[in-house]
């Protein structure tokens, strides 16, 4: 019972002899690289033309970096966009895919701030753009075959959020096939706007008005 004061003792002067030597090699670390920086400006300072040189090579790639995908994502989109001509394109896409199909025909007709956000939680929104002519829309997507019609409650949902929830101006429900009469009823009364399986076509070959128009 007598030696673990002594113990103790012992073991306190380790730890304390362990924080010394942890606070030496930090204190040279930092040195180190104090003298490491000062030794870097000091060398930028005595050439200045070689790292002028070095930022206008860095800037000029760039430059060149950022044209060279925004070429490629132009053709990319050109590419999707030449495919939406036609109806039939959409008939075969996955719900998620006929939402990015929707986005990229508000993007070839002079939409910004095109975002799709349809999924869990969405609250009825599956596109949010912003229009040419300045005005926030919300799409609700329904791709649905051509014996599956949108209904009441569907558009009843996009009713009740597209104003107060997400701040647009307009909404529109478009789907592959069509709409039953009290869903159209109710978007008659209420304005929304309804783009069945023909007016999608029409849009799609450009020959028909976008939504919002």
């Amino acid at each position: 019972m007598a030696r673990r004061p002594v113990r103790r003792r012992r073991s306190a002067a380790r730890r304390a002899r362990q924080a010394r030597d942890n606070a030496v090699v930090l204190f040279g670390s930092a040195l180190a690289a104090l003298a490491l920086v000062a030794a870097f400006v000091t060398w930028l300072a005595h050439h200045p033309f070689l790292v002028l040189g070095l930022l206008a090579a860095g800037l000029v790639t760039a430059v060149v970096v950022l044209r060279r995908r925004a070429a490629a994502d132009r053709r990319a989109f050109e590419a999707r966009a030449a495919q939406l001509r036609h109806i039939g394109a959409f008939l075969g896409m996955s719900p998620k895919g006929f939402e990015q199909a929707l986005a990229d025909l508000c993007r070839r007709d002079g939409c910004t701030g095109v975002t799709v956000v349809g999924g869990a939680g969405d609250l009825a929104a599956d596109v949010l753009a912003t229009t040419p002519g300045g005005q926030r829309i919300l799409i609700q997507a329904k791709r649905y075959g051509p014996r599956t019609f949108v209904g009441s409650q569907d558009v009843q949902k996009v009713n009740g959020t597209y104003r107060d929830v997400h701040r647009c101006d307009v909404a529109a429900v478009v789907t592959t096939s069509t709409f039953t009469k009290p869903a159209a009823a109710f978007c008659a009364q209420v304005g929304i706007r309804t783009v069945d399986r023909r007016a999608l076509a029409l849009w799609a070959e450009g020959t028909g008005r976008p939504p919002w128009s």
